[in-house]
């Protein structure tokens, strides 16, 4: 049984969670709280790979005041020992009565055996408190657990009439200083980078997370830097890896390399080609507020698009920031056969 007490405590480890997201991975951002049984309340979140989960923080922090708490997780306690014991071991010794988790892992190595091993100790269970919330906080994460593929997010940068570089090729900068910092954390929340060799000749990226510091004070790991095709030795994109071939093998390759989060930054036909073949999960597209006035620049995808209006791939725009001069509209696909309905349709069509 849950009660409004239980949504609160949990939208706490929600944004507890957050805390975690460019130090965690390729482990899950997970926040917990710990409500003693005389009240007390211990807010934690997931540490780097081979540190404390979120429910070891939080006990690590409550001690023997754990005994007879409730445990708040956004994700099911693992019951693996990988670097670090399993968290179902830890609840079970610290003798806590209840557990609510916002979802299920279907990581194979706990997918339900954390709810299991926890009921089988005499601790209640509650599974699904703001479950949609914490299903979209951990997206990447998950995906990557049920398909084995990373979560491809495609990063966008576009004058307000859709231009990505000018007729001669330049593109730095269309955006301003606060835009392109705030495209580094997402590059921090990614485990690889992805770019096509013509842009490596052409821009030369680095490709590097910069201005952005971890919730523990340090810089967040590096991703790993993926060129598709070659790279020059002296490409500052060196050390890379480079790769060629069917993308959905090179998908398959990357998550099966715990590649949870892959970011597409260029250029306009490496992206086209992700978009075409139905590859991209999430959009993150910053617009500037400048008119490139002609059709000479280039466009955001290179290659053929829909050919008719009923042909346009659709989606929904799930939040749009003013980030300095420019916005930021993140934008999710639908699957090419969803069927449009009032409930999907871009607003402005539904009404």
């Amino acid at each position: 049984m849950t009660t409004s007490t239980d949504s609160e405590h949990m939208a706490a480890a929600i944004e507890a969670a957050w805390s975690s997201r460019t130090l965690s991975p390729p482990n899950p951002w997970v926040g917990a709280r710990l409500v003693t049984a005389s009240g007390e309340v211990f807010t934690g979140s997931t540490r780097r790979p081979g540190h404390n989960h979120a429910e070891r923080e939080v006990l690590n922090a409550a001690g023997d005041a754990a005994q007879g708490a409730t445990v708040y997780t956004t994700l099911e306690p693992c019951n693996h020992t990988g670097r670090t014991g399993p968290c179902t071991e830890a609840l079970i010794e610290a003798g806590v009565a209840r557990v609510v988790v916002g979802v299920l892992d279907p990581d194979p190595q706990v997918a339900g055996t954390g709810q299991a091993a926890l009921e089988a100790a005499g601790i209640e269970v509650v599974v699904g408190v703001e479950q949609a919330e914490v299903e979209a906080q951990l997206a990447p994460y998950l995906h990557h657990r049920r398909t084995g593929r990373p979560w491809v997010v495609l990063k966008l940068a576009a004058t307000l009439d859709g231009r990505t570089a000018a007729a001669d090729g330049t593109s730095q900068w269309i955006t301003g200083a606060e835009a392109r910092r705030d495209a580094h954390v997402v590059r921090a929340e990614s485990d690889a980078i992805l770019v096509g060799a013509g842009t490596v000749r052409l821009d030369d990226p680095s490709l590097t997370v910069r201005d952005v510091v971890a919730s523990d004070g340090q810089p967040p790991r590096e991703p790993l830097r993926v060129v598709l095709g070659s790279a020059p030795a002296e490409a500052k994109v060196q050390p890379c890896r480079m790769m060629t071939g069917a993308l959905d093998a090179i998908l398959d390759e990357l998550g099966a390399d715990n590649i949870v989060q892959l970011m597409i930054e260029g250029g306009a036909a490496v992206a086209g080609e992700f978009w075409r073949r139905n590859l991209v999960d999430h959009v993150v597209l910053y617009l500037a507020p400048a008119l490139m006035g002609g059709d000479d620049g280039a466009p955001l995808f290179r290659g053929l698009g829909a050919a008719g209006i009923g042909d346009l791939s659709r989606g929904r725009i799930e939040r749009f920031t003013q980030v300095g001069d420019d916005l930021r509209i993140d934008f999710r696909p639908l699957p090419p056969s969803t069927t449009l309905t009032p409930e999907n349709q871009p607003e402005s069509e539904a009404n």
